[in-house]
């Protein structure tokens, strides 16, 4: 019985499975990833404002992490913040996000994580539109999209969310 609560307790309210990869399938995505990837997802940089695939991309769909695949963000919480970079301004659960203090470059600000494979993504701001006032300001390269209709990637062989479809 305490083996099923605690798989319950590494499921999100959304379902998905939020263990960390082992150390084998880690190695196994990030062998996966190109050098910029890399620096960004693993090294917790930051790409070029304006230069990523998804700053206006407009394409209906879901975008989870680059690196292990877990949904994040639908599309319809994107929205243009003019500030460059892909931003939405909120996720899917809340659970599949890690909010981290950085205060990298002499500022305070929340760092966003993937709450499974841990890949840096970007940052969270107060100054995103209603009806959660939030600004997750994503990089493109932390990110993959999923059209809408097509199933989610299973990068780490988990199945489907509590047993439903993949949406």
């Amino acid at each position: 019985m305490a083996h099923s609560t605690t798989m319950a307790e590494q499921r999100s309210k959304a379902g998905f499975d939020l263990t960390p990869p082992t150390e084998e399938q880690f190695g196994r995505l990030v062998d996966d990833l190109d050098d910029e990837e890399r620096r960004v997802l693993l090294e917790h940089g930051t790409e070029r404002p304006f230069c990523g695939v998804f700053n206006e991309a407009k394409e209906r769909g879901t975008y989870g992490c680059r690196l292990c695949g877990l949904p994040l963000f639908k599309s319809g919480t994107k929205f243009e913040s003019g500030t460059g970079w892909p931003s939405f301004f909120d996720p899917i659960d809340r659970a599949h996000v890690a909010f981290v203090r950085d205060t990298s470059y002499g500022m305070v600000r929340t760092e966003i994580r993937c709450a499974r494979c841990e890949g840096h993504l970007g940052h969270v701001f107060n100054d995103g539109p209603p009806p959660t006032g939030e600004r997750y300001c994503m990089n493109s390269v932390s990110l993959r999209f999923v059209a809408e209709g097509d199933p989610l990637p299973d990068l780490l062989d988990r199945g489907a969310p509590e047993g439903q479809p993949l949406p």
